[in-house]
């Protein structure tokens, strides 16, 4: 993010933790529990499952603002395909044990999000972040309990659309954070009257390792990564002081945060992608600066 300030920067990652729309299991209707869990420790499992939506021309986990209403905005009385998902889960131990391994059947059977059965063909659990997770994983998607011989899970589920500044089970992010892109300058001239172990030492002192020399030129550089792992300290600062020949003289090398640039990173639940994470958030302050606009409008004589 450039061209723009530190309170457009924090405004974004604001948004895109509390009021990016997603869908999350808000309401579960059990219809038999024989788990050792209760009805509302299970619920509260199934409101934590991230929920995906991908449009029917897209692989894409995406937003899901123009295909759902919030249920408080719809006509419907109760629910409708316009502001829900359903979701059935029906799981007896018995009847699946039939279809595992013979090592497998003296095991407890771990019921996960792939039980869980949409109306919606596209809105499904997000059972893994990528590929990498899901090869890795030894379960088939999210835990949500386990079950024994004799015992028995089945429900509906409900998912609505909602944001997360209502409850956390809504929220896209699990990382959303930006730092200051830093400048870093050489001033050459300073840098002329130092030694080659001099620079080195300047080298050496960086804890984040952003600089290095030109073993031809015994020039100094930034290397390739520098931008994304400069962190900022004193470290160099004070090394350069000592090595001035007079307190007022200037730095060798200068790193300063930038005030109209940021690198952001954004960690998906898996509920949408990152990309369409930041663009639902710019499209949901472009509305909200859209409705501000017009409320000043009214307010003008």
């Amino acid at each position: 993010l450039s061209e723009t300030d530190v309170s457009m920067a924090n405004t974004i990652r604001r948004i895109m933790i509390a009021e990016v729309p997603t869908l999350a299991i808000d309401l579960a209707d059990f219809h038999e529990n024989t788990t050792v869990l209760n009805d509302e420790y299970i619920a509260h499992r199934l409101g934590l499952i991230p929920i995906r939506y991908q449009a029917p021309d897209s692989l894409r986990g995406g937003d899901c603002h123009p295909t759902f209403l919030p249920n408080r905005e719809c006509t419907c009385q109760e629910r409708c395909p316009r502001c829900s998902v359903e979701f059935d889960l029906d799981v007896d131990f018995d009847r699946e044990n039939v279809t595992r391994t013979e090592s497998e059947r003296v095991l407890p059977l771990t019921i996960t999000s792939t039980y869980l059965r949409s109306n919606n063909e596209c809105v499904a659990p997000a059972h893994f972040l990528n590929e990498e997770e899901q090869e890795e994983a030894h379960d088939e998607g999210i835990s949500i309990v386990k079950i024994g011989p004799g015992q028995k899970l089945k429900l509906t589920a409900v998912a609505r659309m909602g944001i997360s500044r209502e409850h956390a089970k809504w929220c896209p992010v699990a990382v959303a954070t930006y730092r200051f892109w830093p400048e870093v300058n050489f001033n050459t001239e300073q840098l002329a009257t130092l030694s080659i172990d001099q620079k080195q030492e300047l080298i050496d002192v960086c804890p984040d390792r952003i600089l290095e020399l030109d073993e031809v030129t015994g020039e100094m550089t930034t290397v390739e990564n520098a931008y994304e792992v400069a962190t900022f300290t004193d470290d160099l600062k004070d090394l350069q002081n000592s090595m001035k020949k007079r307190a007022e003289d200037d730095d060798f090398v200068s790193i300063t945060q930038s005030e109209d640039r940021f690198i952001f990173l954004v960690e998906s639940t898996g509920a949408m992608d990152a990309e369409d994470i930041v663009m639902s958030s710019l499209r949901v302050l472009k509305d909200k600066l859209q409705y501000l606009a017009r409320d000043v409008a009214n307010l003008e004589p």
